[in-house]
């Protein structure tokens, strides 16, 4: 079974999703997304998997929500993508994505169903 986690190293919520990960005996692909962030088409599969729309993923309380004006709702949800891609601490993590499904594991053990 192929995993993929969606990580950032310095969120404890991410490390304890890897752990849980580990613990079940799996050696997901870490793909460090502030590094290597996703491009739209692949953001657009990510969010279809997680049943969300761009907004819905996006971490409001970062300073760059506001800085960006992405709080205006009037963007489309294209706009929403390329700022993402452009900033990817806008991603809520982690995303852990496996068996054709994706999960954010917040809290961690909510990755378990898609397993």
């Amino acid at each position: 079974m192929k995993v993929q986690i969606l990580h950032n190293p310095r969120c404890s919520k991410s490390r304890a999703t890897l752990e849980v990960l580990k613990n079940q005996g799996i050696d997901p692909e870490i793909i460090p997304y502030l590094e290597t962030p996703p491009d739209p088409d692949q953001l657009a599969t990510i969010l279809e998997l997680l049943n969300m729309r761009p907004r819905d993923l996006m971490r409001k309380g970062q300073a760059e929500y506001k800085q960006l004006g992405l709080d205006n709702e009037a963007l489309s949800d294209a706009a929403l993508l390329s700022a993402m891609c452009t900033t990817p601490i806008l991603i809520e993590r982690p995303i852990v994505i496996a068996n054709g499904k994706a999960a954010i594991g917040r809290p961690p053990e909510s990755v378990l169903d898609i397993l």
